[in-house]
């Protein structure tokens, strides 16, 4: 596995160290380490890098004072990220960040950013999902199987058979179920059972899914990218059911990604050249982009839960350093952050 080197060092310094326990010191890497204590509210962001160069990153920004912080897990941590920063969650009063190409999802102190913890063992984790708190599910691009982690002591429990169907991606926990979507070269909306941990259900959509969430009216939305013969499109799913009530077809060159949703879980925004935002209870696509093409690449969307803001992602070139751009919740602009290179995912920390 790529890095397992640095990996299993890193894991022995951790138990030699106690570094398992939050505030705890790595000794790791030429890169003087640096003391953060970044209290209250803020976003961070994953900057994915290139695939294979190992120049993943993490960015933070307080909103209030508007002071970004970039690399900071390398600044705190004395090492890189390592390849390819897929996602980013917070549960419990720590941070997971998974990377994907390095197969490894580590565990900071949402503050300080330092490691307290590691989950190895996974083959290309892409999301994690905290389904109780004895329980987390790991999605994965190439093996078909879902990781269950518990989170107390970051050991993999065991793992669930996807009936063939790798490249799971975003998942979302309704009533005793776990639905997923399987993206690369796949068409299926998956449904997982937590007390027993089994596949139960399937649902057969467009052309690779690429994401999901789940509104406040139990309703499931996917974004699927469409292929020759296909129009790329939104669905809405019954989650209860599993029944498509509506799919909005959209433009073949502009096939929507990165749904997300306000705090409310009523509003719906996604990226299709543009950033759109519409109802969950709209029967149309709306007939004016939320925030117009701009001539550059939007790339990561989200919403902050306490205020409304938007936050883009614009990967640019996809080579040299990535923009974010902040804006009210009436679209008006606010900041812009240069941060690290493919910037992609957004996790809000809150009060």
């Amino acid at each position: 596995m790529k890095h397992a080197l640095r990996h299993m060092l890193l894991r022995s310094l951790l138990l030699l160290t106690g570094a398992l326990s939050t505030g705890a010191c790595m000794e790791y890497g030429p890169q003087t380490e640096e003391a953060f204590d970044l209290r209250g509210r803020g976003l961070f962001i994953t900057c994915e890098g290139n695939f294979m160069w190992d120049n993943a990153s993490l960015s933070y920004y307080d909103p209030e004072s508007r002071r970004l912080e970039n690399t900071v897990f390398l600044r705190a941590n004395g090492m890189k990220l390592g390849d390819v920063a897929q996602s980013m969650t917070l549960h419990d009063g720590k941070g997971y960040v998974v990377v994907n190409n390095s197969g490894v999802i580590y565990v900071i102190d949402p503050d300080t950013f330092r490691i307290t913890g590691l989950i190895e063992e996974v083959v290309s984790p892409r999301q994690i999902l905290f389904v109780d708190e004895q329980t987390a599910y790991i999605s994965d691009l190439y093996d078909p199987r879902i990781t269950v982690v518990d989170p107390r002591t970051n050991r993999i429990r065991s793992r669930i058979d996807m009936n063939g169907h790798r490249s799971t991606e975003q998942m979302v926990l309704s009533g005793d179920r776990v639905l997923v979507n399987c993206w690369s070269y796949d068409n299926k909306i998956l449904a997982i059972d937590t007390r027993t941990e089994r596949l139960v259900d399937s649902l057969t959509v467009g052309w690779q899914p690429n994401s999901l969430v789940l509104d406040r009216h139990g309703k499931l939305w996917t974004a699927t990218d469409g292929r020759s013969g296909e129009a790329p499109a939104l669905w809405r799913i019954d989650a209860a059911t599993l029944e498509v009530e509506r799919r909005f077809e959209l433009p073949a060159d502009r096939p929507p990604s990165r749904l997300t949703l306000d705090a409310a879980n009523d509003r719906l925004y996604f990226i299709a050249r543009d950033v759109w935002r519409m109802s969950t209870q709209d029967e149309s696509l709306p007939a004016e982009p939320f925030l117009p093409y701009a001539g550059t690449l939007y790339y990561g969307l989200g919403i902050d839960p306490d205020t409304g803001e938007v936050y883009v992602a614009d990967a640019i070139d996809y080579v040299q350093n990535g923009v974010v751009y902040r804006f009210t919740a009436e679209g008006q602009p606010v900041d812009t952050l240069r941060v690290g290179v493919i910037p992609g995912n957004f996790c809000f920390k809150r009060l």
